[in-house]
């Protein structure tokens, strides 16, 4: 089970963190290694990757820690509203990705407050209303169900 970012420290510059959460996530140093360079490109970081990640806006800090996964291979991928953050190209390259991982039979825990996104996404949704579950079924009927609700 993967949780985006899990694991940074502020402290350590983004191609520190790399390598630490990369090893919590259980890469081998070197598989680590034969990755690093994927893992860096995919994050758009340019020079800041050398930076202490203490000055990343929330958008950079999405982008590395996503970057990271995108070289693990999980059974369960939680993905906590990665895509509220970051920029319009990267967020499609995310879904992109989040793709590959359940054409893969990666189990996804998505949790969005777009909708847009979950449609792409899920199969199945969880409609929690007030810290309880109000519907669960097929994505598109439980959506247009919550549609109907909010108008």
């Amino acid at each position: 089970m993967l949780e985006l970012g899990g694991g940074f420290h502020p402290e350590l510059t983004g191609r520190e963190n790399i390598r630490l959460n990369a090893t919590l996530l259980g890469l081998r140093r070197k598989e680590l290694k034969s990755r690093l360079d994927k893992i860096i490109e995919f994050s758009e970081l340019g020079e800041f990757i050398d930076e202490p990640i203490r000055v990343y806006s929330s958008g950079m800090l999405a982008k590395l820690g996503f970057s990271v996964i995108t070289q693990v291979d999980p059974d369960i991928l939680i993905i906590d509203e990665v895509l509220a953050v970051g920029d319009i190209a990267f967020q499609k390259k995310c879904l992109e990705t989040i793709n590959e991982f359940k054409k893969k039979g990666v189990t996804i825990l998505f949790v969005s407050h777009n909708l847009e996104d979950v449609e792409k996404i899920c199969d199945k949704v969880i409609w929690i209303e007030n810290h309880k579950m109000k519907n669960m079924g097929e994505a598109h009927s439980v959506i247009s169900q919550y549609r109907e609700a909010m108008a």
